[in-house]
């Protein structure tokens, strides 16, 4: 199974967007993340719907943030993706009329309830600004070195 790395690439194109003067165009972010400008616009149409940025057409348009970023947690932004799966792993056949095997799909389905709800609990206690501010130091040090 793929891996889904939209959520660490949105906050990486988050953080760019708090240190721009102006608006970065879908082009801007997606050289930032390595992806075609398309794949930016749809993801970021969902941040948009959830009010966590804006987006400005025409000349000198782009996308910025619609709030500080101590007004974002890290759940907005996962909530604002979809929810992703968080794992790979998942329950046999729900149709089963075995009883041992709807035991071991109750104990798995349990089990990534239970793990959802702590990763979101915690994604919900942090701020974009809190995260990235656990980085300032480094970058201040990575500035110096260019």
């Amino acid at each position: 199974m793929r891996q889904d790395s939209r959520l660490p690439r949105v906050l990486h194109a988050l953080l760019h967007l708090e240190r721009l003067q102006a608006p970065a165009t879908s082009e801007l972010i997606a050289q930032m993340l390595g992806t075609n400008s398309s794949v930016v616009r749809r993801t970021m149409g969902g941040l948009r719907q959830a009010g966590i940025v804006v987006s400005v057409k025409g000349h000198g348009g782009g996308w910025s943030l619609a709030k500080p970023l101590t007004e974002i947690s890290l759940l907005e932004i996962y909530q604002a993706l979809g929810a992703p799966t968080l794992f790979a792993i998942g329950i046999d056949d729900e149709q089963t009329t075995c009883l041992l095997a709807r035991a071991a799909n109750d104990a798995t389905a349990n089990a990534l309830a239970k793990a959802r709800q702590h990763f979101e609990s915690h994604l919900k206690t942090v701020s974009v600004a809190e995260m990235a501010a656990n980085f300032e130091p480094g970058m201040i040090e990575h500035t110096k070195s260019d």
